[in-house]
Formats: structure tokens, sequence, C-alpha cells
């Protein structure tokens, strides 16, 4: 922790100073005195967050943190890639995504490999964009690449809905979005870590609450803290979870009760699932998980690209060296890899961890301390 919080707002301030930090990390110290306890965050913003802010280190020697699948991007696999990129060959078709999809690697190529060969793929910073793009131009294919968890599909959702309104024929969505709290199950029923508890999305629990984490206490005995993105959040919720574990009442705890509420976004979820309904989908590194992602209802089922637009996509295949899967399983850290650092870099990315802002690779590569 530097003093790194002048400049900023005297609000995101506090939760920077660093004596409040330090502090915290103190109070920390004296409560997990003798304790050993593992936690997972399976958020991206934090993994980024803790690693930036150089917290690892600073916190006590029983306090072990593993980072899990909380990046979209990377949990995306390598089927839906592959499909994402063939579509981009389809005659008078736009794909639009995100930005972090477009250097994500497939089984033999990327989004970016093929605008550079002449195929029309646009980044778009919202789905509307994407709605705005099929409006102007009527004789094109516009297909959205809809990747993300339940922070991004209330605004996907709402993207149909707008396409639906203006009776749009050419706008189409590739859906791969996935929920999270049936991942967590999956990490919890295979657990091969020995997991104490969860630091809870943050941006995720925004949208679906406490709720849907509560099984995780009820069924598993995970503590469980939805936390915030600064370092004073993320401190103050590892006490929280320490003394759920010490006191062996796994709950779910908001620490982040600025912006998440217990019932978290009632209009938003009903947005979401108004159009979307839960399916099965299939995550790089866990596999498929029952629940665990979103498809087009049936009444908007003319918008799903791939239930209307035939392409031919061959088996999907992973680079023999990237561990990613197991780096998001919390199984391997990032230089556990044999091509983190060398062949595998920000720059020359083989996995999604290494491409994406909020994959762990990236982050370690960025701000840890490389072996």
């Amino acid at each position: 922790m530097g003093r790194g919080s002048m400049g900023l707002s005297p609000y995101i301030a506090a939760f920077r100073d660093p004596d409040r930090v330090a502090r915290s990390l103190e109070l920390l110290a004296a409560e997990s005195e003798g304790l050993r306890a593992t936690f997972m965050e399976v958020c991206g913003t934090h993994t980024v967050a803790i690693f930036r802010h150089g917290l690892r280190p600073l916190l006590p020697a029983g306090i072990r943190l593993i980072s899990g699948p909380g990046c979209p991007v990377c949990v995306t696999p390598n089927s839906t890639i592959d499909r994402a990129v063939a579509m981009a060959d389809l005659p008078r078709t736009t794909v639009a995504t995100f930005g972090d999809m477009m250097r994500v690697p497939g089984s033999r190529s990327s989004l970016e490999e093929k605008r550079s060969l002449g195929a029309d793929v646009r980044v778009v910073y919202s789905p509307l964009e994407a709605v705005e793009i099929a409006s102007a131009t009527p004789g094109r294919t516009v297909i959205f690449v809809a990747v993300g968890f339940e922070t991004t599909a209330p605004a996907v959702a709402a993207a149909v809905l707008e396409a639906s309104r203006r009776g749009l024929t050419n706008f189409f969505l590739l859906v791969a979005h996935k929920t999270m709290p049936q991942a967590m199950r999956a990490l919890v029923t295979g657990d091969k870590i020995g997991l104490d508890g969860f630091i809870c999305p943050g941006h995720v629990s925004t949208i679906i609450g406490a709720g849907p984490y509560r099984f995780l206490a009820e069924e598993f005995s995970k503590a469980c803290v939805i936390a915030g993105f600064e370092p004073l959040d993320i401190v103050e919720a590892i006490r929280l979870l320490v003394r759920q574990v010490r006191e062996k009442k796994p709950d779910v705890a908001i620490q982040y009760r600025r912006v998440v509420r217990p019932e978290g976004n009632p209009r938003a979820l009903e947005i979401m699932y108004r159009v979307f309904e839960p399916c099965d989908s299939e995550w790089r590194g866990l596999g498929w998980i029952p629940s665990s992602g979103l498809r087009l209802r049936e009444e908007f089922r003319a918008f799903d690209a791939e239930a209307q637009l035939a392409v031919e996509v061959e088996p999907p295949r992973e680079n023999p060296g990237c561990r990613c899967g197991d780096v998001l399983r919390g199984l391997v850290n990032p230089e556990d890899c044999p091509l983190f650092g060398t062949t595998c870099t920000p720059d020359t990315p083989v996995g999604p961890c290494m491409v994406s802002t909020e994959g762990t690779c990236a982050a370690v590569y960025r701000y840890g301390e490389r072996r």
C-alpha cells in the first residue's frame, strides 16, 4: 500500500487511506491469530484490486487468498469463441463485441485476426450500440457476442427488448451469459482446495443481492462476504470472513452496503428474466454446470444467432501448454503455467486469463511479485 490516494475524490480516498487500511490490517492480524483459512475471490475486479494494491503480502500468514472464475471473458470456452469467429465469415455480417473478447484466442483464430483479414468486427461499449448498427444497416446481419455475468445480462436484455420494439430482423445475440452462484456450487461440491469462504462479487451482487449465496453457508458451511473494491473494503471483508470462520457461524454478510442491497436490483432482475431463462452452460476449466447460464426465452428466439444462423464450427481444441482452466479453478497459480511470462504475455497472450484486464494471469503479470 502506497499513499496513492492523492487526487482522488474524498469519497474514494477514504477507502484507500493507508493509515485506515493499516489499522484494519492490524485488527485482522489480531482477530486471525492462530487461524489458518483459505478464501477465494470470484470477481475479476477484486482480483485486479488485490494485486494492484499489493494486499496479499500484507495479510497474516495464516490467511490465504486465491483467485477463482471471476472474469467473464476468461470462463468463455473455446467452443463459443470459435462460433463467434465462424460467424464473422458469414456474408454481409457485422460482429459486435466488447473489447476484451477481440484478442481472446479460440481454437484456431480470434475475432481480432478475423478483422485483420477483412471481416467486419467492431468493438462496442454497450449492447445498444449493436442495436443502433443493426437499425442503421438493414442490409447487414448484426451479431452481438453476449458475454458476461448478471452484471451485464440486464443491459443485454434491454437491448433485445429495444430491438423487438423497433421490429429489427437483422439483430442477433450469440448468447454466452453465465450466472455466478451455480459456479460457486460447483467449486465447493468438488472442492480440492479446502475453501473456508468466498469474497462474493460486488457487481454481480448489486443485481442479485445476497440471497442466491445462502446455500453456500447453509449446505456447505462456507463463509460469504459481499465486498467492495477498494483496499479497505477488501481487508474489512476478510475480517468479516475470519469472524465467521472463527465463530463457526457461516453466513452471507454484506460489507459493500453503500451499493449492494440484500434484495439486489428487482428492476434489473425483472428485465433479465423477462428475456432470458436459466440453462446449463459450459465454463472454461469447470466444464458444464447445470443452470449456470442464460438463454433467450422462446418468445425471443428469433434473436438467437446460434438457432437462426447456421455455421460450420470445427470441434474445439485447447492449447496443450495453457493452464488457464486450472488457474480459474484456483488449483494453480499463474506462475505455475509453463507459458506464463515467456510465451504468454499481455502482448502475446496464449490464454484468456492473460488477455482480459480482469484475468488473473494479467493481474499477476502486471502487479504481482513474480518468482
